[in-house]
């Protein structure tokens, strides 16, 4: 962390960025609320580490989920060198309306990808990688194939380095799902997102019941993988929801729930409801340990990535 000036700024949202929005998009003309709280300010993304990391990401055409999806943690993950790969192009064919990476008809897919993360990953000397990925419907796999390949070329490339994923729903096929496990990650994740009630305004193509049986089957095919999953919150949800959703979560067998504060991330997106303040996402952690998970990262700059070598060791 030496190399990031000490530069606080409140995290991106208030830039609004011209895009294709779906059903799930809020039609609110309302800007975006400056006022964040205390415990939502980050560093600014600076400093030699950030920059090389950068350009290293630049130069094998690669994207990174850490960009793409404005998150809250690149100054940290950047400037100690970590990132959260995004593979399948940067353009998604699902419009959530929480999401920042851009929503349109994709391109082709790109065969030679997974080699260079694997040259990435390599050259990064990254002890745990993590790729995810849009969502591109219009294939018949869903991308499966690209996922496996990347992490056996991550294997090729780094033998030491373990891997997670962070995959789509593949529209139910158990088969793409299958591929994936078959290239034995060390960790699979899915996120639920949000509790079933919102699911028609916040992920309006996927379906609540779907994420779960990604979760059930993956326990299921391969007992021995890390499971995970993560949700958002601030979206107009409740506590009871809350609760009730990560109780179904941990009733897949599912080993590792993160829990963050949704940003809204233009004003296309839609509108946050509430901020909730630290105390409570403490209390959440407590309650899901309870329920047989075996860590929870809660808090309200946590994302799906956040830590995610420290779930390895855990």
């Amino acid at each position: 962390m030496a190399d990031l000036a000490p530069i606080i700024f409140e995290i991106p949202g208030e830039v609004e960025r011209p895009r294709s929005r779906g059903r799930g998009a809020s039609n609110t003309s309302v800007p975006i609320d400056r006022a964040r709280p205390d415990w939502l300010k980050v560093r600014l993304p600076t400093g030699p580490t950030y920059e090389n990391l950068r350009r290293l990401m630049r130069s094998k055409a690669l994207h990174t989920v850490c960009e793409e999806a404005h998150c809250p943690n690149m100054a940290e993950c950047w400037g100690a060198g970590t990132a959260t790969f995004m593979i399948l192009g940067d353009t998604c064919t699902r419009s959530c309306g929480f999401c920042a990476v851009k929503t349109g008809r994709p391109g082709v897919v790109d065969a030679e990808e997974p080699r260079r993360v694997g040259e990435a990953v390599a050259q990064m000397a990254l002890g745990h990688a993590v790729v995810t990925s849009v969502n591109r419907d219009e294939l018949p796999d869903g991308g499966a194939e690209i996922f496996a390949e990347t992490i056996r070329e991550i294997r090729r490339q780094s033998p030491a380095t373990t891997v997670e994923v962070l995959i789509p729903d593949f529209v139910g096929r158990p088969e793409s799902l299958d591929a994936v496990l078959a290239a034995r990650p060390e960790i699979l994740n899915h996120n639920v997102e949000t509790v079933p009630r919102l699911y028609p305004r916040v992920r309006p193509q996927a379906r609540y019941q779907r994420s779960l049986e990604v979760l059930r089957r993956t326990k299921q095919r391969a007992p021995d993988l890390v499971c995970k999953s993560g949700i958002m919150v601030g979206l107009g949800e409740t506590h009871e929801e809350v609760i009730a959703t990560m109780r179904d979560i941990a009733s897949q067998g599912t080993d590792i729930l993160t829990v963050g504060q949704y940003l809204r991330p233009s004003p296309l997106h839609l509108p946050i409801e509430r901020y909730w303040p630290p105390s409570e996402f403490d209390s959440l952690r407590e309650v899901g340990m309870t329920m047989g998970f075996r860590h929870v990262e809660a808090g309200p700059l946590v994302r799906s990535s956040y830590h995610a070598e420290r779930h390895v060791r855990r």
